[in-house]
């Protein structure tokens, strides 16, 4: 019996207990927000204003402040509740009755006849043959003998489409996959090394088989062939009253240093650039 009484309970509170109230279709949906009027401002709000006030002071988005916690009006004025916004199209094919009631078949339009291509091998030749050369003649030529190719000479001329396989893929083949554990096990670089220990043992294998030559003797004619006989510099000429003259300026602190800076400067000759052998060295 108290099982009872307890769950008699739990159902009357659940019926006191108010339902939630559904929420209408302007609840959920509300419309537009219209810009604001006078009617709508009220004492403390951020748009109020003193002295005179009007509505298009409301519809100017420079004027219109944000109020606090709410989103900024909208300054622009909307049409009327009875306005349907967006494109309507209206129906050309008599809408549903007339589908009901018959058919809407689209006519077929007449076909034009294909106009032949002009044969201008063929009125050239005319051309020629009637002694018409200049551009001129030839364009009345034309306009007078209009020679056309017919189907059947045409239907030679033009190509047909080649036959093609009717499981063909038409496109781009798509790029094969970068192989990935080739790259992370270093396949690449396995490969290169083999490839290069095979070239080598090929070369080593090529040096066993070849024939070994005894040892060449030169002759006297491939040593004269090789030999470049020793050209004799002369000596620079220099004017009579200079010859016995002696230096007047001396840099060197002994005569020793200055046969060695001779010496050095001798070693360096044919390494050096310019017509003294004083400059830049030729190999850096």
């Amino acid at each position: 019996m108290p099982e009872a009484t307890a769950a008699c309970r739990e159902i009357t509170q659940w019926k006191k207990k108010k339902q939630p109230a559904r929420r209408t279709v302007s609840q959920i949906c509300p419309p537009p927000r219209r810009p604001l009027t006078v009617a709508d401002i009220r004492p403390g709000m951020e748009n109020e204003r003193l002295g005179v006030v009007r509505d298009s002071m409301y519809q100017n988005p420079l004027i219109v402040k944000a109020e606090l916690g709410k989103p900024r009006e909208r300054s622009c004025s909307l049409p009327g509740i009875n306005f349907n916004y967006g494109l309507y199209i209206r129906g050309t094919d008599g809408g549903v009755p007339a589908a009901l009631g018959h058919w809407n078949v689209f006519k077929q339009q007449p076909t034009c006849p294909q106009e032949l291509t002009r044969n201008y091998i063929a009125m050239n030749r005319g051309a020629l043959k009637a002694g018409l050369t200049t551009a001129r003649e030839n364009f009345l030529y034309r306009r007078l003998n209009d020679i056309r190719i017919s189907n059947q000479e045409d239907r030679h001329t033009k190509k047909e489409p080649p036959s093609l396989p009717p499981n063909m893929t038409f496109g781009i083949p798509s790029r094969p996959s970068t192989p990935f554990f080739d790259l992370l096990q270093h396949r690449y670089q396995q490969l290169w090394v083999q490839e290069q220990k095979a070239a080598q043992k090929a070369i080593k294998m090529e040096k066993k088989h070849k024939v070994i030559l005894g040892k060449l003797y030169e002759t006297r004619s491939c040593q004269l062939r090789k030999y470049k006989p020793p050209v004799k510099l002369d000596a620079l000429w220099h004017m009579p009253h200079f010859q016995k003259v002696g230096r007047h300026l001396d840099t060197f602190p002994t005569e020793a240093d200055r046969q060695r800076a001779l010496k050095a400067h001798r070693e360096e000759y044919a390494v050096r650039q310019g017509a003294l052998r004083m400059g830049n060295y030729t190999h850096p």
